[in-house]
């Protein structure tokens, strides 16, 4: 396999052959903001850090060509169906330009979708492995690795207007949202106000199963697949598979039970 970083942008996701969720949107659109998003320098902190990173690298990647930029979102450009973390694993995304790729915590969220019937495989290694998700996009409210996975304030609000328009132009398709983890909570909420929807006041608060009708769909709370909440059971397998499914079949999607 190539494990060289994909020059021209991480590969684009294909909507499931047979189905009806092409055709919805401009799809050049979201790809040209894919490729404004990769070549992204505002944040000063998150360049030195994603670029030291993908120099130094990890002794286990050392054959790898780091991609070392921000990471934009995987999945069909008319999904019915959104996934909102919260920024790039430096030795994940940072380093295979996908999504959720090359790390622990893209190992659980990528196996549950497979179960669900979301997803054609249960792995994600890189950005050539022949991963495709059926329906539902992957993102983030932040595109650059950070230190310590913690973007500043600062860092995440200067981002915000690439997750606004992501949100925007996939409006015409989408119908529901699983935000992970508080941050990716409160980021989504404060994203879709600023895409024109209507937010409830007060914002709804974060916890697990959440569940918040808008405009035209719902979102849902989940915890993170962070390495420190699967691993002490704060999250399982089940529980995420059940939200997952849940959001999916209110989106419209097809299921495995």
């Amino acid at each position: 396999m190539d494990r060289t970083a994909f020059p021209n942008g991480a590969p684009r996701a294909r909507a499931r052959t047979g189905t009806s969720y092409r055709g919805v949107m401009d799809l050049s659109s979201l790809a040209r903001l894919d490729d404004r998003i990769t070549g992204c320098r505002a944040c000063p902190r998150l360049v030195a850090w994603r670029e030291e990173v993908a120099r130094t690298k990890r002794a286990a990647f050392a054959d790898w060509t780091y991609w070392g930029r921000p990471v934009p979102g995987f999945g069909p450009h008319d999904a019915r169906m959104l996934v909102v973390g919260l920024a790039p694993a430096a030795h994940g995304g940072n380093r295979t330009g996908r999504m959720f790729t090359g790390d622990r915590s893209g190992d659980v969220l990528y196996a549950a979708m497979h179960d669900v019937g979301l997803a054609s495989q249960p792995t994600s290694v890189s950005a050539d492995d022949g991963l495709e998700l059926y329906g539902v996009r992957v993102t983030s409210p932040v595109h650059c690795a950070p230190p310590e996975n913690k973007p500043t304030p600062a860092e995440r609000d200067t981002c915000r207007p690439w997750l606004v328009e992501e949100l925007r132009l996939l409006r015409p398709s989408l119908r529901s949202v699983v935000a992970l983890g508080a941050f990716g909570w409160q980021s989504t909420l404060t994203a879709l106000a600023q895409a024109g929807l209507a937010v409830p006041r007060p914002r709804p608060v974060f916890r697990h199963g959440a569940r918040v009708r808008l405009d035209g769909l719902e979102l849902f709370g989940c915890f993170h697949v962070s390495q420190r909440n699967t691993f002490t059971g704060l999250l399982t397998p089940e529980m995420l598979r059940d939200v997952l499914r849940t959001a999916a079949e209110t989106a419209g999607l097809p299921t495995e039970p």
